[in-house]
């Protein structure tokens, strides 16, 4: 190797290390999606979504939760948040993501979270889907409204079933859910987390006001952090029951 293609081959290591280092993305670098799915789902409920945002050139991850989804086999009433929240920590380093606008759906909205405190450096966006937007120390059963009871009524060995399921339902469908993951308190230690923007989208029924919608007082929330917050008007799976414009939506969050 001549001494141009040494200097060239360095100063292209360098260039490599300072983009993975955390510098501003590229205007022209394909924005990178990992979805986090809520409770009782996997990753198979954004399938409708996945090709409509890369036909936006998107490129979009929806890795599936311990337990959860096609994963449901190895379900244990000892999978906690943390469990979750280190599922996705590995995926995006397994997969050497960067600069990704992290989205979490509904329970997802803990996870999505929890990532972000681990490895703020790897995330451009948090966008919370009609989710939880929890502060350190809280549980998605301490901080959401019925939840404790509800979930009391449809609990056994330490998992919570979807009690609106029907027996003959084909896959995918959802499937019952760690309780454990419910009642864990999210830790939060790193205060670079709360450098990274954020948006926050409340689905509304037709019909309802955004007061009336159980997740609110998270929309409250990010609003009160200065984040943009959006309603859109779909009942609480929007990504399954409005796909078309769960993506356009989506596409236009950067």
């Amino acid at each position: 190797m001549n001494v141009r293609v040494l200097v060239f081959a360095i100063l292209g290591l360098i260039a490599t290390a300072t983009l993975h280092a955390g510098e501003p993305v590229a205007a022209d670098t394909k924005p990178v999606l990992v979805s986090v799915h809520g409770a009782w789902a996997g990753g198979w409920q954004m399938k409708k979504v996945v090709p409509l945002l890369a036909a936006r050139g998107y490129e979009v991850h929806c890795p599936t939760l311990s337990g959860l989804g096609e994963r449901f086999h190895t379900a244990t009433p000892d999978i906690g948040l943390e469990t979750h929240i280190q599922d996705i920590v590995n995926y995006i380093l397994f997969a050497d993501l960067h600069h990704v606008i992290l989205l979490g759906h509904s329970y997802g909205g803990m996870v999505i979270t929890g990532v972000a405190d681990r490895i703020p450096e790897r995330i451009a966006r948090l966008v919370y889907l009609d989710a939880f937007l929890p502060e350190n120390g809280e549980s998605a059963l301490g901080v959401r409204r019925g939840l404790p009871e509800l979930f009391a009524q449809h609990t056994r060995d330490g998992f919570i079933h979807p009690w609106w399921l029907k027996p003959d339902k084909p896959f995918p469908r959802d499937v019952p859910h760690p309780l454990k993951t419910m009642t864990d308190p999210i830790v939060l230690k790193n205060p670079a987390a709360a450098a990274i923007p954020g948006t926050y989208i409340l689905t509304v029924e037709t019909g309802k006001a955004p007061a009336d919608d159980d997740f609110y007082p998270f929309y409250q929330r990010a609003q009160a952090r200065g984040w943009p917050v959006i309603v859109m008007e779909a009942d609480h799976v929007p990504q399954w029951r409005k796909p078309a414009e769960t993506a356009a939506l989506l596409a236009t969050i950067r």
